[in-house]
């Protein structure tokens, strides 16, 4: 997720530029309103969010484009610096997993729906220049582009939401989780052997005398995996993106007379439904989302951001990408975050599925990337 090779500054980041200290007063104080009118849970999430935040638009800590450099410039860094992530935060969640039968691993059922999803999320997240929180973090640098998917993003989760049910039916099967089915210790290892794997596997492809280790990947990887655990322990569940997107679509369609909930597989589950009937203050995904948002506004405060000027044939092709973007997370039950990395690390089985479906789908996605015109 690296900045396009201009220099044009999004409207929004002049006047950001004044300073952070009136945006670290407003998180200070949207902090304080949580504690005392919502919950101090919620509040020490939005502040882990705010940190989610700075990290990925400091260290612009990009899935997307971490991928996309080692396919296209045999570039090992980015994905270097996931790796580390994974196996950061698998040594803490899984260990804490073992020990807490209350927390929750990040499951998804191997299904058809999981691979459609993962291959169409890898392909359209490269056309759209940043998974679900690539483009959270971007709109929340004021980046023309994600501000305009954020809410296709959105629209794409909840429709994708409104057809899990016919696309499970197609073949699912459980879920499966490494640590419940073999114990945390084992699965550790398991997870390990794994991204040594994959580590050798991009070795090969980029060749020696290559650069592996970058220091803003490195910070960003340890950074990442520490507030993930935090977002593990004061939830009980993963750190997870695509779901609070979905949301604010399904309260949206709710209060129109278009779309009832009753209807819906998965919105009429108890849970989904209470969340629906609740604030998006109370839901974990949202309230970190939100400070995502708030923390690379925070960064864009002093950095800015930068984007070159898109023809409108990219422009209708990175919307309709974000659109896809939203629904395949949605059937593939995550993104980069929530499938890959809390799957991943908390041993579901589905994350490495994820990882090789969505990788292929990557592949497909950087030719037509080229074929538009946005490299």
């Amino acid at each position: 997720m690296t900045s396009a090779p201009s220099v044009a500054v999004p409207p929004v980041a002049p006047a950001l530029r004044s300073g952070r200290t009136p945006l670290s007063v407003a998180i200070a104080g949207v902090f304080l309103l949580l504690g005392v009118f919502v919950s101090i849970r919620q509040a020490a999430l939005f502040l882990v969010g705010v940190g989610l935040g700075i990290a990925l638009a400091g260290c612009r800590f990009g899935f997307t484009t971490g991928w996309r450099q080692l396919v296209a410039e045999r570039d090992p860094r980015g994905v270097t610096g996931q790796l580390v992530l994974l196996a950061i935060a698998a040594a803490f969640a899984m260990p804490l997993l073992g020990r807490f039968s209350e927390l929750q691993a990040a499951l998804g059922p191997p299904s058809v729906a999981l691979l459609v999803g993962a291959f169409v999320f890898g392909m359209s997240m490269q056309i759209a220049d940043g998974c679900g929180s690539g483009t959270l973090y971007k709109a929340g640098m004021g980046v023309p582009l994600n501000l305009a998917l954020l809410p296709l993003f959105a629209f794409g989760s909840f429709l994708g939401s409104v057809h899990l049910e016919h696309w499970l039916s197609l073949g699912a099967s459980t879920p499966v989780g490494m640590v419940e089915q073999v114990g945390a210790g084992p699965a550790l290892a398991l997870t390990l052997a794994g991204l040594v794997a994959l580590a050798a596997l991009a070795r090969w492809w980029v060749g020696p005398s290559r650069r592996w280790i970058e220091r803003r990947w490195m910070i960003g990887a340890i950074a990442l995996a520490v507030l993930a655990t935090l977002n593990l322990l004061l939830a009980g569940q993963p750190w997870g993106v695509v779901y609070g997107f979905g949301l604010w679509a399904a309260k949206l369609a709710q209060a129109t007379s278009w779309w009832d909930p009753a209807g819906s597989a998965f919105w009429s589950q108890a849970g989904h439904a209470a969340r629906l009937s609740q604030s998006v203050l109370l839901d974990i995904t949202s309230i970190t989302n939100l400070g995502i948002l708030a923390g690379a506004l925070w960064v864009s405060a002093r950095d800015g951001a930068s984007s070159r000027p898109l023809s409108a044939t990219q422009w209708l092709v990175g919307l309709v990408a974000g659109l896809l973007m939203g629904y395949s997370s949605r059937l593939a039950f995550g993104c980069n975050v929530g499938a890959m990395l809390s799957g991943i690390s908390t041993g579901s089985v589905h994350g490495w599925i994820w990882v090789a479906l969505a990788f292929a789908g990557t592949l497909i996605g950087i030719r037509l990337r080229r074929r538009f015109g946005f490299d």
